[in-house]
């Protein structure tokens, strides 16, 4: 984890900069490693056309320059830059309030009321509480104990992912 959040701390400035901003950083493989870097316009669902090729193409130039110099892999890697989709992770706490009003697959570390997976409606966030409406009853979720969120394919989804 420490890697990760270094690469993302090291590379989040020319993101930004590119006008995009970083979703999620995951390092995966052993053998095989595979730096993923997920990343979406700054402004939600952008114009309406998403990440592209050519977003992917220049946001992987970048980050291959920045890594080459600093180098916090050592060995052989695939970079793989992307877009998160429709059905995006959640990550952040902005994340939740930004999507507020969609539907959300939620799984925490510790169960609470004997449950540990939720679905439902985002209804934003409290500090650093993630608030959804699960069958009619608002449960709030700490984010410190969310261990993967994601939004739900939904015609309400690409009904709002059009609109902008």
């Amino acid at each position: 984890m420490e890697r990760t959040n270094r690469i993302q701390s090291l590379i989040e400035p020319t993101v930004d900069e590119l006008g995009f901003e970083i979703v999620r950083v995951q390092i995966m493989g052993k053998d095989q490693v595979l730096l993923q870097v997920m990343v979406d316009h700054k402004e939600g669902f952008g114009d309406g056309s998403g990440i592209n090729v050519d977003d992917c193409a220049t946001v992987s130039r970048a980050v291959s320059a920045l890594l080459e110099v600093d180098d916090p892999i050592s060995g052989a890697y695939t970079l793989e830059v992307s877009s998160p989709g429709l059905d995006r992770p959640l990550v952040r706490l902005r994340d939740f309030d930004r999507f507020q009003g969609l539907e959300a697959k939620i799984e925490i570390n510790h169960a609470l009321d004997g449950r540990r997976r939720f679905r439902g409606r985002l209804l934003g966030v409290d500090g650093d509480t993630v608030k959804i409406l699960v069958d009619g009853d608002e449960v709030a979720l700490p984010h410190p104990d969310i261990h993967k969120a994601k939004l739900l394919m939904t015609d309400e989804l690409i009904a709002a992912s059009q609109e902008n």
